[in-house]
């Protein structure tokens, strides 16, 4: 498929020419919107704050079933600039493969559904239901003011996605080797325990919270949140930072305060491990707050039409058997699955994603291109 290849290249090569450090878009969105609008979709430009974020509808969105393909234009930063072979935001081919920032995560997947969706269309003038672009500039940040707040914005309009392609860099060794179906939730904590500030020579008259430390770890480390399930490893939990003191070696600190992550499974709530994480400490008997910060519930899209039609156009456009993985971070699909909608992510190979020198095959974007426009085909199409 030469010219397929041709053009996702092209817009693969447009796209990473833009740093778009996060939050800034830097004008990707502006070329994704009128590739898009040339295809018949209605752009609806979103800004929250810094986040620029797109939402490209072709049909009623009402309708049955919403076909959405999600991603993001924001890249993490570059890292030495030095040490790349080329500049990060020039893109530039090498051996079958194109160099730059984003090139795997995820302006490659981007342009390949832009041009399945335009071959796509150039096959089914009519088709069922309808086709959607949610595409946010806030992936790789703080993810407050992207796909989290479009979300809301649809809802208030009464759309439900039926279905939803997410862009990420799926696949381990080949395109479409491994698609996830699911991702854990994660939750931030921040607990202090609360002493008493004092002179180290006086240690009566002070209560040094430090000491409180190992019951804590021991405590919270030891804990079997649960066993874990078929499509998800146990809920667990990791100290990330532990700051004490005021910098003086002759002090004892009023406080001590952890930083903790739980990456949990679908066995569990955030409300119901909050709960856990507190009956912990008060068994403790230690003086001592508490602060939440949620990334995102745990989803999963263990069966169903999406999942068929993803299994069906990896198999006919590479012969190979996917793998439906849970494993890895977490993705702007925990904001989308929760609508209702059956989420898989599936996108290009990740080894080196977030590196430097950071690259895609050529032939793997016109590869992921056929495999998004056979799924447009076996779920919206009315003809094969």
């Amino acid at each position: 498929m030469p010219e397929q290849t041709d053009s996702v290249l092209q817009l693969a090569c447009e796209l990473i020419a833009q740093p778009s450090l996060t939050p800034d878009d830097a004008g990707c969105q502006a070329v994704i919107g009128a590739a898009l609008e040339k295809q018949g979709f209605r752009i609806e430009s979103l800004v929250f704050g810094d986040v620029t974020n797109l939402w490209a509808v072709l049909g009623d969105p009402t309708d049955s079933p919403l076909f959405v393909f999600a991603g993001h234009t924001d890249v993490v930063p570059t890292g030495p600039v030095a040490e790349w072979t080329s500049e990060p935001f020039v893109p530039t081919v090498r051996d079958g493969m194109l160099y730059g920032r984003g090139a795997a995560d995820m302006k490659g997947s981007l342009a390949a559904m832009v041009i399945a969706s335009d071959k796509f269309l150039e096959q089914n003038a009519q088709f069922n239901g309808a086709l959607a672009y949610l595409i946010t500039s806030d992936e790789e940040g703080a993810a407050v003011d992207g796909t989290r707040r479009v979300v809301k914005h649809l809802q208030t309009q009464g759309i439900t996605p039926d279905y939803c392609i997410v862009g990420e860099p799926s696949s381990a060794r080949q395109v479409g080797d491994t698609v996830r179906i699911g991702r854990r939730g994660s939750l931030n904590g921040r607990l202090r325990i609360y002493g008493r500030q004092g002179h180290v020579a006086y240690p009566e008259l002070a209560d040094n919270p430090i000491h409180q430390l190992p019951s804590t770890l021991a405590a919270l480390t030891s804990t079997v949140w649960d066993n874990g399930n078929s499509h998800f490893p146990p809920t667990s939990l990791q100290i990330s930072n532990i700051h004490a003191g005021t910098g003086a070696s002759n002090v004892i600190p009023g406080a001590v305060e952890l930083d903790f992550n739980l990456r949990f499974c679908t066995e569990q709530t955030s409300s119901g491990l909050k709960e856990q994480v507190q009956t912990i400490m008060e068994q403790l008997a230690v003086r001592f707050e508490l602060d939440w910060s949620l990334s995102g519930e745990p989803f999963l899209t263990s069966g169903g039409a999406l999942l068929d039609a993803v299994a069906a156009s990896i198999a006919a456009a590479s012969a190979i058997e996917v793998e439906a993985s849970t494993a890895g971070g977490t993705s702007d699909g925990r904001f989308i699955a929760p609508m209702g909608c059956e989420v898989v992510e599936l996108g290009p190979v990740n080894e080196t994603i977030h590196s430097v020198d950071e690259c895609v095959a050529i032939s793997d974007l016109a590869l992921l291109a056929q495999m998004y426009q056979d799924i447009l085909q076996r779920l919206l199409g009315r003809t094969r």
